[in-house]
């Protein structure tokens, strides 16, 4: 049995938060969560509580067991981009583009 939680619109870029995907798919919940607590990126805080949001929603199910789930999947989409201007020497502007990320954290049966 599959369960999932679901962050839209996280002010990130999604590059950096596959960096850290890669971490933790496949580890069992305790460990993922371990594992990004103690991770410096902004990107790590994101995905631990997405990681534990995605917990909670299982507990809600009596028929899953909580104490033997794993992360299989971590989902990185890009999210619409914010486009701003920086004032730039002789008048000019340059653009800068604030990434946005939508993640999906999907948690399975260690048994499936």
């Amino acid at each position: 049995m599959e369960v999932r939680a679901v962050g839209k619109y996280m002010r990130i870029s999604p590059s950096k938060v596959r960096k850290l995907a890669g971490a933790v798919k496949g580890k069992p919940v305790e460990n993922g969560v371990e594992v990004l607590k103690f991770m410096p990126q902004k990107a790590a805080g994101m995905l631990e509580k997405l990681v534990r949001s995605a917990v909670a929603n299982a507990d809600q199910n009596p028929e899953i067991d909580v104490d033997t789930l794993v992360i299989r999947n971590v989902i990185v989409d890009g999210g619409p981009t914010l486009k701003r201007f920086r004032a730039r020497a002789r008048g000019r502007g340059t653009r800068i583009l604030k990434r946005t990320s939508h993640i999906t954290v999907i948690l399975a049966d260690q048994s499936a």
